[in-house]
C-alpha cells in the first residue's frame, strides 16, 4: 500500500486516489466499474407525508434535512425487502405506473432515491394495509413524487421499478458525530450505484481503520481521531468501485459539520 502513496501528492486539500488509476496494486483494488440499470419488476406504490414532503425529512438513513443535502421531494421508503438492513440508502430507482386507471399517461417514470424504511405492518394482512410486510418489494413514495406518475386519490397502484445509476452533483459528502474515541459518519450525496459495502478512516497518525456499518447511510469506527485530518476510503456494494478521498476533514474536524469532496461513483 505504501507504494501507491508515494504517487499521490497530499499538497490539495481534497484529492483523489483515482487520478493515480491503479486498478490492482497490493491489497488496493480500485476498480473502475460503472452501473448499470437492473431489469424492470413488479412492485407497488403509495405515498406518505403532504405536498410539503416534510414528513420524509429524517429518515431511517440518516440523511437529515433531505433539501439541503440535495435529495429534495423525490424519494422514497423501501420495504425491509429492498432496504437491505439499511445497505440499501442512496440507491436510485426508476418508478412508473403500470396497468392502473389512476397512471398519469403523460409521464413515463420518475426517478427516486432511497431515504427510508418503510416497517411491516404485522397487524394488517400483505394486500390491504401491510404493503410493506416482507416479502412485497414496496416503494412508499414522498406525495410530491407519487403525483408525478399517478393520481394521489387511488392511494395505492402497482408499479414497475428499476435500479439506475444516481446522478449526484458534486462530491461525497461526510457528515461527522461521536466523540472523542468514537467516530460516527453518515455517507451522502453518492453516486453510481448509490450503495456502501465497505469503509475506512485514516487519520495522518494511523493507518487505515475498518469501519462497521452502524445502520442506514451511517459507518462508525472506535478509535482516537481528534486534532488530525481525516482521509476515507469507500467501495461501492453494487459495482465494487474504490475510491479514496484524501484529507476530507482538516484537523479541527468537528461534530455536527459535513464536510465536503471533489469524486464520486460513477
Amino acid at each position: 500500500m505504501a507504494s501507491i502513496l508515494q504517487y499521490c501528492s497530499f499538497s490539495s486539500f481534497l484529492l483523489v486516489t483515482l487520478t493515480c488509476m491503479f486498478t490492482t496494486i497490493g491489497n488496493a483494488a480500485l476498480a473502475t466499474g460503472i452501473f448499470r440499470p437492473s431489469d424492470w419488476a413488479l412492485a407497488h406504490a403509495t405515498f406518505y407525508g403532504d405536498e410539503s414532503a416534510s414528513a420524509t425529512m429524517g429518515g431511517a438513513c440518516g440523511y437529515g434535512n433531505l433539501f439541503s443535502n440535495g435529495y429534495g421531494t423525490d424519494t422514497a421508503a423501501l420495504s425491509s425487502t429492498l432496504f437491505n438492513n439499511g445497505y440499501a440508502c442512496g440507491t436510485c430507482y426508476q418508478i412508473k405506473c403500470y396497468q392502473s386507471s389512476a397512471c398519469n399517461a403523460n409521464v413515463p417514470y420518475t426517478t427516486v432515491t432511497a431515504t427510508n424504511l418503510c416497517p411491516p405492518n404485522w397487524a394488517e394482512p400483505s394486500d390491504n394495509g401491510g404493503w410493506c410486510n416482507p416479502p412485497r418489494a414496496h416503494f412508499d413514495m414522498s406525495k410530491p413524487a407519487f403525483m408525478k406518475i399517478a393520481q394521489w386519490t387511488a392511494g395505492i397502484v402497482p408499479v414497475l421499478y428499476r435500479r439506475v445509476a444516481c446522478e449526484r452533483s458534486g462530491g461525497l459528502r461526510f457528515a461527522m458525530q461521536g466523540n472523542g474515541y468514537w467516530v460516527l459518519v453518515y455517507v451522502m450525496n453518492v453516486g453510481g450505484g448509490g450503495d456502501i459495502s465497505s469503509m475506512w478512516v485514516k487519520g495522518s497518525t494511523t493507518g487505515w481503520i475498518a469501519m462497521t456499518h452502524n445502520w442506514g447511510a451511517s459507518y462508525q469506527a472506535f478509535a482516537s481521531l481528534s486534532s488530525q485530518p481525516l482521509s476515507f476510503k469507500i467501495t461501492s456494494l453494487t459495482t465494487k468501485q474504490t475510491i479514496i478521498a484524501w484529507n476530507v476533514a482538516p484537523s479541527n474536524w468537528a461534530v455536527g459539520l459535513a464536510y465536503s469532496t471533489n469524486i464520486n461513483f460513477h
